[in-house]
């Protein structure tokens, strides 16, 4: 046999041996997490259940989940040992105020504008339309003699309806 006919073999033995290689690494960080417990951390279970470790055994887990409630867990099913802060966050809803410094942000948008020629006001309240410059050149001879045959039709308080 040459090398040439072997070189697959080795680099899929080599892949197999990475990928498990990775895998008992992050069992073994799972295994690490889930023995660092301690009573009173806060926990996240696989199940996606907030508590806090009031017991650690060997195999099982003393979990507060509320005012009278305690459910006991396998260790295994421990998904996450939360920091304090976060724990806080999630489940109590506190932030920790990072910002002390931060700019206010004001109730309304009054405050942000700035209003002090009268004279933009007054423009604003016209009720003449705006022309935005995107009619061409026909329509508006058109629209403009649209206009003058519906003024020469207004009469002074004449109708022909009765």
């Amino acid at each position: 046999m040459s090398l040439l006919t072997l070189l697959p073999f080795i680099v899929l033995i080599g892949a197999m041996f990475l990928m498990t290689r990775s895998a008992k690494k992050k069992q073994q960080q799972a295994i690490d997490m889930r023995n660092q417990m301690q009573p009173g951390s806060g926990v996240r279970t696989i199940g996606g259940m907030y508590a806090t470790v009031k017991e650690v055994s060997e195999d099982t887990v003393l979990l507060d989940a509320g005012p009278g409630v305690e459910l006991l867990f396998a260790k295994n099913s421990i998904g996450a040992v939360l920091t304090d802060e976060e724990y806080n966050r999630i489940v109590h809803g506190i932030e920790h105020d990072l910002k002390s410094d931060a700019d206010v942000v004001p109730d309304d948008a009054s405050s942000l504008t700035e209003t002090d020629d009268s004279s933009d006001a007054a423009a604003a309240s016209d009720d003449t339309p705006v022309d935005l410059g995107k009619k061409d050149a026909a329509d508006a001879d058109t629209a403009d003699g649209a206009k003058a045959d519906a003024q020469s039709k207004k009469s002074d308080g004449d109708s022909d309806a009765k």
